[in-house]
């Protein structure tokens, strides 16, 4: 079985998938993986509807927001690999006391180049009692370009992703003020496939869902260096030590998913999110949404 598989852009938090291709988990299933980059994560979405590829992984939220806007929409999701927000708040101050509530007095950078990131956060600041539409917030500029804003003092907190924070760390430019793992589960990133792609590759899908669980197996029982090494590969232009210091951090937060089955409590968080941000308009449907068939 040959399948076409999209990533919606290359990130070190997707380790796991990465990991599940070269530990050679796929192939023991006999599937044969073929992984497609995709330049933008709107143009892996696209290649999914228009039958390019056969599947892909990426955020809940595109299947939500397409079920806002189309009660008849064909995109669902299944197996659940990131099951914790990645991005953290990083700046000159002190941990031990920063509180979200601080931000409305400081210059914040929010992440441009996806829109999940702001919208789980801003869910955070309303629980709190800080709206967010009232921060004085920079939103155009890349996590590079911001990392390098913090850097000569133009910002006071940044919003970014590993290897950035690491590499942040590093350079002695900032400590990660907020980790929004901390907030608890929070459906970030599984497969997504149409329901009529489900129909031709069932078989292939649910052999690639057991191929998951078994990485998660091996998730569990090995430590951040030695995923490190089997997933380097794919990162050639991240330093070895802050690869391993970016997946320690996300191991030690509990950011990955333990079973393939798709958390109701981090679906309904992330719903939750996308309502109070004005993403979609009403609370999305378990159901609705997930694909739960094909769980081993």
């Amino acid at each position: 079985m040959r399948i076409r598989l999209s990533e919606t852009f290359r990130a070190v938090f997707y380790a796991p998938f990465y990991a599940t291709k070269a530990l050679g988990f796929y192939a023991r299933e006999s599937v044969d993986v073929e992984l497609i980059e995709s330049s933008a994560a709107a143009n892996a979405a696209a290649a999914l509807l228009d039958g390019a590829v056969d599947l892909m992984w990426g955020g809940p939220m595109r299947v939500m927001k397409m079920r806002d806007a189309d009660s008849s929409s064909p995109l669902v999701c299944f197996c659940e690999v990131v099951a914790r927000d990645p991005f953290f708040l990083v700046g000159k101050g002190d941990p031990a006391t920063f509180r979200l509530t601080d931000l409305p007095g400081l210059r914040l950078a929010t992440v441009s180049e996806v829109p999940t990131p702001w919208l789980c956060l801003q869910h955070d600041l309303r629980e709190r009692g800080v709206d967010p539409d009232r921060l004085a917030r920079v939103a155009d500029r890349t996590m590079a370009e911001n990392l390098v804003a913090l850097h000569a003092g133009e910002l006071d907190v940044a919003q970014m992703f590993e290897p950035y924070a690491s590499m942040a760390l590093q350079a002695g430019v900032g400590n990660i003020l907020y980790a929004a793992s901390t907030r608890g589960r929070t459906v970030y990133t599984t497969f997504l496939a149409t329901r009529d792609g489900i129909a031709r590759h069932r078989a292939a899908f649910a052999a690639m869902t057991r191929a998951v669980a078994h990485m998660q197996a091996w998730l569990a029982e090995h430590g951040a260096d030695e995923l490190a090494g089997i997933v380097a590969p794919f990162f050639p232009d991240v330093p070895p030590a802050i690869l391993a210091s970016s997946l320690a951090r996300y191991r030690e937060a509990g950011l990955w998913s333990r079973s393939p089955a798709v958390s109701r409590q981090g679906f309904a968080r992330l719903g939750e999110s996308l309502v109070s941000g004005r993403f979609v308009s009403r609370m999305p449907a378990y159901e609705d949404c997930v694909d739960q068939s094909m769980a081993p």
